[in-house]
């Protein structure tokens, strides 16, 4: 018999001050103890992709309602997993009189493989037995009509934001998950995956003011000298294979904390993107562009998109793009 591990694991929750809202005890199970094919089958996380929640956060403010926000207690304690799976004593919780003896899980429990899988397979049933029907492309949101009005619920682990036009939908929806699970309200959505959302009259602005300010300090940039573009007229990076080496762990972080960035502010998608093509093998040169695109944060840390209410929803794009001028004729395909 397989036996599982388990650990208790501390956490504070912040909101988009970085004040502590919240403190988190969890008893986690050491899921590397896991077999695969034994204790569980397939996993996934019921998380959706940004650019996803990004367009739920457009959708409101051009159509005149407001989004809300609640958060499941111990969202993956609800769900039911099909395997026998055993876990030790917990710390602190040990029958003395019986050392030896372990536990059976009825319910999923933090760190198991399929306790996601599992949480997910629960609500999406519950919501789809109340009329509820699963997006077609992001199999994370529920949609649910009456007549003329609409309410949209997205699911992001154990965080839920929703929102209809009509407040009595939102009513019946907040009283329908309480009585099936243990839920706490968390008002207006105003911070949700490090963005932070201010919902006006008819209108909605969304930034990663604090994700911005956390950035520079991690990377020694919070004092650094102000640029006002985020990459020069003049920059045309290749691979540079003559170029000095960089650590490439410390360009990677650089790159990769840019790119969740851009969620809101596409005016450095470009430069980050630019910059993202050489994390195999980057040289100073890189790492120069990457910090002035730093230098440029440091000037524009409160800009972010704005929604307006009563636009188009027609997609619009644009092109300037210098193919003749691009030193790295291959990738240009």
């Amino acid at each position: 018999m397989n036996v599982i591990d388990t650990k208790w694991v501390f956490k504070n929750k912040l909101d988009e001050h970085g004040v502590i809202v919240r403190n988190k005890a969890k008893l986690v199970a050491k899921g590397y103890n896991q077999e695969e094919g034994i204790d569980y089958g397939k996993t996934y996380a019921p998380v959706e992709r940004l650019k996803a929640v990004r367009l739920l956060l457009a959708y409101p403010s051009m159509n005149r309602f407001k989004l809300h926000q609640m958060d499941v207690k111990s969202a993956f304690l609800n769900g039911y997993i099909d395997e026998e799976v055993y876990v030790s004593q917990p710390q602190g919780f040990e029958d003395h009189k019986h050392p030896n003896q372990v536990f059976k899980l009825k319910k999923a429990l933090y760190g198991l493989k399929q306790a996601p899988r599992q949480w997910y397979k629960r609500l999406s049933s519950f919501l789809l037995s109340h009329s509820y029907e699963r997006g077609k492309t992001y199999k994370t949101l529920f949609i649910k009509k009456a007549c003329s009005d609409i309410i949209l619920v997205q699911v992001y682990v154990d965080d839920i934001i929703f929102g209809s036009t009509n407040e009595n939908m939102c009513k019946q929806f907040v009283a329908v998950m309480q009585g099936e699970f243990e839920m706490s309200m968390m008002g207006e959505l105003n911070y949700f995956l490090g963005l932070q959302i201010k919902q006006l009259n008819h209108e909605t602005f969304l930034s990663q003011t604090k994700y911005c300010k956390e950035l520079l300090k991690k990377f020694n940039m919070e004092r650094c000298k102000e640029s006002v573009t985020p990459m020069t007229t003049n920059c045309y990076l290749d691979s540079d294979d003559k170029g000095a080496s960089v650590d490439q762990t410390k360009f990677k972080g650089l790159t990769g904390s840019l790119l969740y960035l851009t969620v809101s502010r596409p005016d450095i998608m470009f430069s980050v993107c630019l910059c993202a093509r050489f994390q195999s093998n980057p040289k100073e040169s890189h790492f120069t562009a990457a910090k002035r695109i730093l230098k440029y944060l440091q000037g524009t840390t409160t800009v972010g998109l704005w929604y307006p209410a009563d636009v188009s929803l027609n997609l619009v794009g644009y092109s300037d793009s210098d193919f003749a001028g691009c030193k790295n004729r291959k990738e240009k395909h």
